[in-house]
């Protein structure tokens, strides 16, 4: 405030030639405009739609990392439903008075913590704080430099970043340093909404190359060398069935890998069992897959059995003809060594 107010007296004063909100935005309302129903089209639309999903995504982000930070400080817990809805809410408000979009912001809540602050009192106080500011002071604040608003955000900027946590992730994990590297780099030399959309991006695809190397498929019985996992230790004694397992999210990530290897398992057997019963998930890829791959093993005379599937990868298995007549389902590993016993027996 100190900063500010001596910035605007010398610019004042000594009528230096600096842009100042009056200059750059004619001044600050005096008060609220009347509210008003913006004027909707599908062209608007169009054209907002993608810095619309960047703020919802920025915003979201914030509040919910505003919210946690004040937990961490207050040994609270929040409720993140309520407060994106309260944020939809007021933006929704806001913008009927002609207002921009905002977020939950750390360095405001930080303060108002370590200020004592226990409830939402706090940010109904600032809210009405910038009413009195707005209504008493609008033309004053029109001589405010804009250099002198920029130093402060950069000094708030320095201050809520955390740097050891920063400096912790450039070296602990190469995925996450590019995401804010580049994140970083794109707001800061081209533009924010552009920024969040490419972090948002190479996230997510880093996400999925992550959550297909997690996915793999083992034989549900341990190697004689390595005895232990003994409710692992389900395979029959018959060399014409075998069992194997597949633990991890089988999604389209993974689906191309994992399916040669579901081919080449089900060569070597008359009946083959697949436990899915710790598979995360099974989209409609990997239920194709597993078709497909159920379809040459029919071909070659083999017996697919499918174990443990959740309500969920029943109905999606089925649902791209997974399932019975070209497999057979049992509910348990257990349930399933059963039937491929009396479908041996039977051959």
């Amino acid at each position: 405030m100190i900063a500010v107010a001596l910035a605007t007296l010398a610019a004042y004063g000594l009528d230096l030639p600096v842009a100042t909100i009056g200059s750059r935005f004619g001044g600050i309302p005096g008060g609220l405009p009347a509210p008003a129903i913006p004027l909707l089209s599908l062209e608007k639309l169009v054209a907002v739609l993608p810095d619309a999903a960047s703020f919802a995504l920025l915003g979201a982000i914030e509040s919910l990392l505003s919210a946690v930070v004040a937990d961490g400080m207050t040994g609270r817990r929040h409720r993140s439903n309520i407060e994106l809805v309260g944020q939809g809410v007021a933006n929704v408000g806001s913008a009927l008075f002609g207002g921009f979009c905002v977020t939950g912001t750390i360095a405001r809540t930080a303060t108002n913590v370590r200020a004592g602050a226990k409830s939402p009192v706090a940010g109904m106080a600032h809210a009405l704080f910038l009413l009195a500011f707005m209504a008493l002071l609008a033309p004053v604040a029109a001589y405010i430099p804009l250099a002198a608003l920029a130093g402060v955000l950069t000094s708030v900027a320095w201050n809520m970043i955390e740097k050891p946590a920063v400096a912790a992730l450039l070296r602990s994990s190469r995925g996450d340093a590019l995401v804010l590297s580049a994140t970083f780099l794109i707001v800061v030399f081209r533009d924010l909404t552009e920024g969040i959309l490419a972090g948002f991006l190479i996230g997510s695809v880093l996400f999925i190359d992550r959550m297909s190397k997690e996915v793999r498929v083992r034989a549900a019985a341990p190697e004689p060398a390595t005895p232990s996992e003994l409710d692992d230790a389900v395979m029959p004694d018959d060399p014409d069935i075998v069992v194997y397992r597949l633990e991890g999210a089988f999604f389209f990530g993974a689906a191309a890998s994992m399916g040669a290897v579901l081919d080449r398992i089900s060569d070597s057997a008359q009946i083959f069992i697949l436990d899915v019963s710790r598979a995360a998930y099974i989209d409609s890829t990997a239920a194709n897959v597993v078709e497909g791959m159920a379809r040459k093993a029919r071909q070659r005379g083999v017996t697919v059995i499918i174990a443990g599937a959740s309500p969920d990868m029943d109905a999606i298995l089925r649902v791209h003809h997974a399932g019975p007549p070209l497999t057979v389902f049992a509910p348990s590993i257990e349930r399933a060594l059963e039937q491929a016993a009396a479908l041996r027996s039977a051959r």
